[in-house]
């Protein structure tokens, strides 16, 4: 892999939560790896190159976790943009989110989350199931193979710690 491609895009708008999960990333060496946004219009720009993100290098991320409430375009619009683009399917988003609403779990997964995460407001707690989430989304999941033109992505992460 290309050490200065991102694995992970977070879209993130409390700076706070940003943090914590920037640091949860990074005890299982995925802190070089993580960009960070702070909302749903820049999450995009990103994905789509445009912007302030048109001369970012690599392909894909290979995870996007995603908030659901944010300011612009909520986490339910960009899983939406992401699940009808041909060349963004396939990237994996899980929702990881203080909302434990059902209605907030329906429409994610209506929309296509891949999967659904309510913070843990335990530290511990929150270390440990950003530690399975590396573990199954990085070193056990086979993704998708990449639409022509959408670029390439590496899963070789090695070990977790």
């Amino acid at each position: 892999m290309n050490k200065n491609a991102e694995a992970i895009l977070l879209v993130e708008d409390n700076p706070d939560d940003a943090e914590l999960t920037k640091l949860a990333l990074a005890r299982h060496g995925l802190d070089g790896r993580v960009t960070h946004v702070s909302d749903g219009m820049q999450a995009l720009d990103y994905l789509y190159r445009r912007n302030g993100f048109s001369d970012r290098s690599g392909g894909n991320p290979i995870l996007v976790l995603l908030d659901l409430k944010m300011p612009l375009l909520d986490g339910i619009g960009v899983l939406k943009e992401i699940k009808s683009s041909e060349h963004l399917r396939k990237i994996p988003v899980v929702v990881l989110t203080s909302s434990t609403e059902p209605s907030d779990l329906q429409r994610a997964y209506d929309a296509g989350t891949n999967a659904y995460i309510a913070k843990p407001t335990e530290f511990a707690q929150f270390l440990s199931a950003m530690k399975h989430v590396c573990e199954f989304w990085i070193n056990i999941n086979q993704p998708a193979p990449q639409s022509a033109g959408a670029g390439m992505r590496n899963t070789s992460f090695g070990e977790l710690a």
